[in-house]
C-alpha cells in the first residue's frame, strides 16, 4: 500500500542516567523514502537515531517503535537488525583480532536472506570495494583498526551495501570527510537506494551529501524535540539561515509540547521562502 508508514515512531521519549534527552517525538517514514534529520549541536537527532535502533545505553521512558507493520519497542537490537534496521555510527568501533572480512561473512551468515556463499561472497565484496574505490587489501585487516576517518565510513557504506536493510539510519557519516571521501559516501547511498530502494534517514550538518539524493521530507530538531517537519525546499532555507529560528522557537517550551515549540516565533515571513513554493 503506497506511502503505508514503514517507520512510526509515536511519542518517543527516553533519558540517559535519568536524564530525559527525548521529548515525545514523532516520526514516519514510509517505504522508499530519504528522510533528513537537522539541528543544531545537543538537539538529539544521534540519540533518537540510537533509540530507534534499541541502544541499551538509553532508556526508553515513552512511546511506541513500530517498524514493517511489527512493534519493535521491546526488541533487542540484533533482532531489530534482523528485521531490517541499520545504524551507522558516528565514529566506527575498532575490533583488534577481528578480520573485516570474517566480520562482513558472520554479519550475512545471521541473515539467511543475505547468506553468501564462499565465491559469491568474494566477488560481490570485491564489487563493491570497487564501487566505493576502496582497496580489497582491507579485508584482511583487523576491523576499524589504523583505518582513517574517510576508511571506516566506507566500510560502513560496504556493511549497507552488503545487508541491503529496509531502512538505513546515517548518523553524520559525512562527518570528518575529505571531499573525494564524502563523494564516494554518496555514491554509496545512491546505490543503496538503486540496488534495493530501501529507505534512509540521514543525521546530517553537511548538505554537500544530499545533493545528488532525492529527500522527500526534513526533519529539524531542538533540544529533543521535532519542531518542524517540511519538503527538500527546507534544506535551502537552513543553509541560508541557520537554526536561530527553531531555537528561539522552543524558548520556555514545556517538555513534550511539540506543537508550542513548532510554531512559536516563526512567522509566515520567517520561513518565506519556504512556504512560497
Amino acid at each position: 500500500m503506497p506511502n503505508t508508514p514503514l517507520l512510526s515512531v509515536t511519542g518517543l521519549a527516553a533519558a540517559v542516567d535519568e536524564k530525559e534527552i527525548l521529548h515525545h517525538v514523532d516520526l514516519s517514514v514510509a517505504a522508499g523514502e530519504t528522510h533528513v534529520l537537522m539541528g543544531p549541536n545537543g538537539a538529539g537527532k544521534s540519540t533518537l537515531g540510537h533509540v530507534i535502533m534499541g541502544d541499551p545505553v538509553y532508556t526508553q521512558t515513552a512511546g511506541t517503535i513500530m517498524f514493517d507493520g511489527e512493534d519493535v519497542t521491546d526488541l533487542s537490537p540484533d533482532k531489530r537488525s534482523r528485521a531490517g534496521l541499520f545504524l551507522s555510527f558516528q565514529a566506527p568501533v575498532e575490533i583488534p583480532g577481528v578480520p573485516l572480512s570474517s566480520f562482513l561473512r558472520a554479519t550475512l551468515a545471521a541473515r539467511p536472506d543475505r547468506a553468501l556463499k564462499g565465491k559469491e561472497f568474494r566477488r560481490r565484496v570485491k564489487e563493491l570495494c570497487a564501487e566505493l574505490d576502496m582497496d580489497p587489501a582491507y579485508l584482511n585487516r583487523e576491523l576499524g583498526v589504523g583505518f582513517s576517518g574517510g576508511e571506516k565510513k566506507k566500510v560502513e557504506m560496504l556493511q549497507l551495501l552488503l545487508l541491503q536493510p529496509k531502512l538505513a539510519i546515517l548518523d553524520e557519516t559525512d562527518s570528518g570527510l575529505d571531499v573525494d571521501a564524502l563523494s564516494v559516501v554518496s555514491r554509496g547511498m545512491e546505490l543503496y537506494r538503486q540496488t534495493c530502494e530501501g529507505s534512509l534517514i540521514i543525521i546530517t550538518h553537511n548538505t554537500r551529501i544530499l545533493e545528488h539524493l532525492d529527500v522527500d521530507r526534513v526533519h529539524v530538531m531542538v533540544d529533543g524535540r521535532v519542531v518542524r517537519e517540511d519538503t527538500a525546499d527546507l534544506i535551502g532555507w537552513i543553509d541560508e539561515n541557520g537554526f536561530e529560528s527553531f531555537e528561539r522557537a522552543t524558548e520556555g517550551a514545556e517538555p513534550g509540547d511539540a506543537a508550542a515549540a513548532a510554531t512559536a516565533g516563526l512567522t509566515a515571513e520567517d520561513l518565506s521562502p519556504v512556504i512560497e513554493r
